[in-house]
């Protein structure tokens, strides 16, 4: 099989394709069932093969044709007084991540990005929760981090999921919707300015394509899987599927590896 597509990822190894197969697939799964977390198990992964910059060129190209419609289905069921604030403040930030992101060395980056996905899940594990309405400042103060940390590594579901998976107000369903609906319309903020950077081109267009499949069947299943799912294992799956990428992720294991 790899020898069919290897065409459509030149300069990589069999190794190499395989991982961002399998990324692909895992955050799509954890994505249809969380409605969020395919960049923070994508982009650990893909960015040991790829480095940061084409993976987040890669990871958009991916998720546009799904996070539109999904957008469209969960749209009636999102908190829109939640949802336009943070979406505002983090159209504003997006591009102070990309230039960090274009700045910073590639291994300085996946530390940081496996430091900040591995701090989150902390934070989400250890049973923190909100409690209270957020009011417009809060929103926007999640919306400027979503935008910076979407930039840096296309992880601005990150903060989200501290404001909603943190919340007590928001069942499961509640903040699936407001995911979905948000990376929806981010996804055509983030589209454009990552055109105007340069960051997507021909050659994610080209290895997009045979992961269109791959990452469609992990939403299919993630969704379906989410139906049967109690709250609390909700929670569970999410935390230690994307826990495990950013270890994986890490700089660390490069040397013992050979990577």
């Amino acid at each position: 099989m790899l020898e069919l597509i290897a065409p459509f990822f030149p300069g990589l190894t069999a190794s190499g394709i395989a991982t961002l197969l399998f990324a692909t697939f895992l955050g799509g799964l954890v994505r249809g069932f969380t409605g969020f977390g395919f960049a923070m198990v994508f982009m650990p992964l893909a960015s040991v093969v790829l480095g940061p910059v084409a993976a987040l060129g890669l990871i958009w190209v991916i998720d546009v044709p799904f996070a539109l419609p999904l957008a469209a289905r969960s749209a009636k069921r999102a908190e829109w007084r939640e949802v336009v604030p943070l979406l505002i403040a983090a159209t504003l930030t997006l591009p102070i991540g990309l230039t960090l992101l274009v700045w910073l060395d590639q291994t300085t980056m996946r530390w940081l990005l496996s430091s900040l996905v591995l701090a989150t899940v902390a934070l989400l594990a250890s049973g923190w929760r909100y409690h209270g309405q957020p009011g417009i400042p809060l929103s926007l103060g999640v919306g400027a981090l979503s935008g910076l940390c979407n930039g840096l590594a296309s992880i601005g579901g990150m903060p989200l999921a501290v404001f909603w998976l943190g919340a007590q107000r928001n069942d499961r369903h509640k903040t699936r919707a407001n995911m979905q609906t948000y990376f929806g319309l981010g996804t055509i903020v983030s589209g454009t300015i990552l055109w105007i950077k340069g960051i997507l081109g021909v050659a994610a267009l080209m290895m997009a394509l045979p992961l269109f499949l791959i990452y469609g069947a992990g939403l299919w299943i993630g969704t379906h899987a989410f139906r049967l799912a109690s709250e609390q294992t909700f929670r569970r799956i999410a935390y230690m599927t994307i826990f495990l990428s950013a270890i994986a992720g890490l700089p660390l294991w490069d040397a013992l590896l050979g990577r």
